[in-house]
């Protein structure tokens, strides 16, 4: 898991491994690693740190992974064009082609949020060829959409 800082991305892993939402979440320096287990499927979640002291380290932890999972703050306008220059810059390295992504645009529940068509054109996800790629519109703290991220993510490590 993988965005700018603020995304939102240790509150979501907290949240799908079954935890509280807390709003007052400490930035997490480096990474964390956390296993879900959902039915038979268990899931190996990394969720690196957004600052930009940190973005350089992304590639290393995403190669030879089933999917990226990459976490924008769908009501932060200021921030989605930096996310879409981060996101492009990621996946022109040559060891991440062909790995599947997936964008989340969290905190859906928050007034002035971008749509997922908007997401979609704002991050211009549709000049990624040659990779699978998919949007949701979530939120970490209502637990909004969640089922079919964890659901997304069972069916790429089943492939």
């Amino acid at each position: 898991m993988i965005g700018l800082q603020n995304a939102g991305k240790t509150s979501l892993l907290r949240v799908l491994a079954g935890q509280e939402f807390t709003v007052d979440s400490i930035p997490t320096v480096g990474f964390n690693m956390k296993r879900l287990q959902k039915g038979h499927v268990t899931l190996k979640c990394w969720d690196l740190g957004g600052q930009p002291r940190f973005r350089s380290m992304w590639e290393r932890y995403c190669r030879n992974v089933n999917a990226i999972v990459y976490i924008v703050d769908a009501a932060d306008k200021e921030a989605v064009p930096v996310a879409a220059e981060e996101l492009h810059a990621l996946l022109e390295k040559p060891a991440l082609k062909g790995i599947p992504l997936l964008v989340l645009g969290n905190k859906s529940d928050l007034s002035g949020k971008l749509s997922v068509d908007e997401l979609i054109d704002a991050m211009d996800l549709k000049a990624f060829k040659g990779r699978e790629t998919s949007c949701y519109g979530i939120s970490a703290k209502e637990e909004t959409n969640l089922d079919a991220v964890l659901q997304w993510l069972i069916n790429r490590k089943n492939k």
